[in-house]
């Protein structure tokens, strides 16, 4: 039975049931048991935006609160997987990736392939990514395409409390690392799901809407933006696909391509920086398999190759918005009828 809930709560129900129903899943991370600040007080946030409140008191001695060390914990949490539990490990921010990456990018991404497939770590990430937040550079960061390049490592990022809910299930009962990127600004997002365990697999995008004229493609909380102008243009007559990726490794590869096959005009959405993005990638997938079916030049909407600014109106003005994509797709449109 499906009801209408927060992707903040799809997340935490998702824990749950996964660890009520395998005893060998456990939570650790900054805050994760008492919460920012309360210190010694349990549960009393359940991290810094409250996704893991409930369960400190719900799964004893499975909630750990770690110290503010990433390099610690999650090599810890490395450790553990490849002992044969499935921790779940909380990276407040993805920007503190940088005080862990050698515990992922040469640590649990190669041990399958080190141990000739004789090991498996078993461990999920799971980390605030986006801007929007008014969080700054060092707080608001997508760094999808970073991770997506790491052989060995797979990659989430849900859109709707739905996704978040199958996909964090599927994660969880994965035998390879899986990054899980959760939108900041979409933990207050409802949406309906159902309240029984399902899982979403990897790999496979959802087309959200059916289209003839440009296909629309991205990932993450830039879904949603993509939508509301695939509904700005359909009062235009401008016919949009929009296709959302869900994992960016694997990546459907497959999906995008008979999209563009049939639309003949890409525009591919990230909230990332331009250089060797998700958005880059993904042209120059279309454009070297694709390339007789198009009708216009590929465009790409992103933000600007800078850091996130402090700033309210300059952050605005980063992140692509609605108007930008359709001003995009205006293009693509218009080049394909000279």
């Amino acid at each position: 039975m499906a009801r209408k809930i927060s992707y903040q709560q799809a997340i935490n129900e998702a824990l749950a049931q996964e660890m009520r129903r395998d005893a060998s899943v456990f939570i650790m991370g900054e805050d994760v048991a008492g919460g920012a600040g309360a210190p010694g007080e349990n549960d009393a946030w359940g991290g810094v935006l409250g996704v893991t409140k409930g369960l400190y008191d719900q799964f004893p001695g499975r909630v750990l609160d770690t110290p503010l060390s990433e390099i610690g914990y999650v090599g810890a949490a490395v450790g553990a997987a490849t002992c044969g539990v499935r921790p779940v490990c909380e990276l407040m921010f993805v920007d503190f990736a940088g005080c862990c990456l050698d515990q992922i990018l040469n640590q649990a991404a190669k041990f399958r392939y080190m141990f000739g497939g004789k090991a498996s770590t078993p461990l999920v990430i799971r980390t605030m990514v986006g801007a929007g937040l008014r969080a700054a550079a060092q707080h608001s960061q997508m760094l999808t395409s970073l991770w997506t390049h790491i052989p060995g490592l797979k990659v989430v990022c849900p859109s709707s409390p739905y996704d978040a809910k199958g996909l964090l299930i599927q994660a969880i009962r994965d035998n390879d690392p899986v990054i899980f990127c959760e939108h900041k600004l979409l933990y207050s997002m409802q949406g309906e799901v159902p309240e029984e365990l399902y899982t979403i697999p990897f790999g496979e995008a959802n087309f959200l809407r059916d289209g003839k004229d440009v296909t629309l493609v991205s990932y993450g909380r830039m879904v949603n933006t993509a939508m509301d102008a695939a509904r700005s243009l359909a009062a235009r007559g401008i016919d949009c696909e929009v296709i959302d990726l869900r994992t960016t490794s694997p990546m459907d590869e497959d999906s995008i391509l008979e999209s563009v096959e049939k639309t003949g005009r890409l525009v591919v959405i990230d909230e990332a920086n331009p250089r060797c993005s998700m958005a880059t990638d993904i042209s120059a997938l279309v454009a070297q398999k694709a390339f007789g079916a198009l009708k216009a030049p590929i465009e790409m909407v992103t933000a600007p190759h800078t850091p996130v600014p402090f700033s309210d109106a300059l952050e605005d003005l980063y992140i692509p918005d609605a108007a930008k994509i359709e001003q995009a797709v205006l293009n693509v449109i218009e080049w394909s009828k000279r």
